[in-house]
């Protein structure tokens, strides 16, 4: 049974969030229940951002150290479909609001609440990816925002912290709203909502500058059934890899991405990213599925993989569509087991190697040396079946005087 006077809030330990708490208390006559996720953000312990939720009026305070079962569960899955939305942002917020949503929804059900409350304001994707994930989940509850629903302004939220004696510490704000988890992070607003305005070094946090590089850094990652399980021979989890390539790529300056973005809402922003681990995986994964896919199963994966981040970008997650598509991803992911070996340096990630007992690189037919296996005489017969069709239709344009055009190239 749901308690009508209990509202759940997506509880970041920040001004926002920690003024939604009593500002909710009085609007709405709702108790609050917070809940904190760590995906890998770093800041605040856990610890810390529950003794504040408390401080600051919430009847209970849920929090979880997620950063496993999202590197498990979800960053694998966007590795395993090379996500790159609009070709270049693997997906930071989008795979994260799903798992946030599932333990919102399952604190709801352990606290007896019937509303989830987020942060987002009106023009962002995540309102959509929350709510609709919260429908997907529990259709019975209700969703609300404090800042989109009951015009909680920052101005707002400062005068109420002083009124209220909130133990909250007011520092300066950045001028950027930046969310970040181990996947990677995303830096908008302020100075870059001018498009011609160039990345200042203040931007950056997860990567160092790459005009200016250490030596190059050779890894070699190996991978099981798409998911990596080795960094230069030591056993990983997904966790690990993706930290240890965090820190190895970011010395780099890879993964830094700056893009005019087609938003889920409708409007475009300019966003700036940071994804030195997920850039460096996702490339290691596309050369291993270069080397393990049979041809046209690459091609429809590649088509695949292309509509998989779209989906997702697009709150889509829990989706009947997305789980059609994961079914045939992870049937792909069978014989991608191997190595790739990578060169780290000055913002790029190059592969200079691979190896994979799972291959369908055959050496002895793609050679040119002695030893080929290729029986070049059946090509003859090969190319003779393969042209037909337009040696039909060439012969029918020719005879209604459709042929192409030869120039006349003889010398008077």
């Amino acid at each position: 049974m749901s308690d009508k006077n209990r509202i759940v809030l997506a509880y970041s330990g920040g001004l926002d969030t920690s003024v939604a708490i009593p500002y909710l208390k009085d609007r709405t006559g709702k108790d609050v229940v917070a809940v904190s996720l760590d995906v890998g953000q770093g800041g605040e312990s856990l610890e810390t951002i529950k003794e504040r939720a408390l401080a600051c009026g919430a009847v209970e305070a849920y929090v979880v150290d997620a950063r496993n079962e999202f590197a498990d569960e979800y960053c694998m899955l966007a590795l395993k479909a090379n996500a790159m939305y609009e070709g270049v942002y693997p997906l930071v917020s989008a795979i994260s609001r799903p798992l946030i949503t599932k333990h919102l929804v399952r604190a709801a059900h352990q606290f007896g609440a019937d509303t989830i409350a987020h942060g987002c304001t009106g023009k962002g994707n995540d309102q959509v990816r929350f709510e609709v994930s919260i429908q997907s989940i529990d259709p019975t509850l209700k969703a609300i925002s404090p800042i989109r629903d009951l015009s909680l302004t920052r101005d707002v939220e400062i005068a109420y912290a002083k009124e209220h004696q909130l133990p909250i510490v007011q520092t300066e704000k950045s001028p950027y709203s930046i969310d970040q988890n181990v996947w990677g992070r995303a830096i908008e607003t302020g100075f870059l909502e001018d498009p011609w305005n160039g990345p200042t070094k203040d931007c950056y946090a997860y990567t160092d500058d790459p005009a200016f590089p250490p030596v190059e850094d050779e890894v070699i990652i190996e991978f099981k059934q798409g998911v990596p399980v080795k960094i230069d021979g030591r056993d990983v989890t997904p966790l690990q890899a993706i930290e240890e390539m965090n820190r190895r790529a970011g010395a780099q300056g890879i993964g830094r991405i700056d893009l005019i973005e087609d938003r889920l809402v409708g409007i475009k922003s300019r966003e700036l990213y940071e994804c030195p681990g997920a850039v460096a995986l996702i490339t290691a994964h596309q050369e291993l599925e270069n080397c393990c896919l049979e041809r046209e199963q690459h091609r429809i994966k590649r088509d695949i993989d292309k509509r998989w981040g779209e989906l997702v970008y697009d709150a889509q997650w829990f989706s009947p569509a997305v789980k059609s598509l994961n079914a045939f991803i992870e049937d792909t992911q069978q014989y991608v087991s191997g190595e790739i070996r990578m060169i780290l340096h000055g913002g790029r990630a190059v592969v200079t190697g691979r190896r994979s007992e799972t291959s369908l690189y055959d050496y002895n037919l793609a050679t040119y040396d002695s030893g080929d296996s290729f029986d070049q005489n059946a090509s003859n017969g090969f190319i003779e079946i393969y042209g037909l069709p337009t040696r039909v239709a060439a012969a029918r344009d020719v005879k209604f005087g459709n042929g192409i055009e030869v120039p006349d190239n003889t010398v008077e």
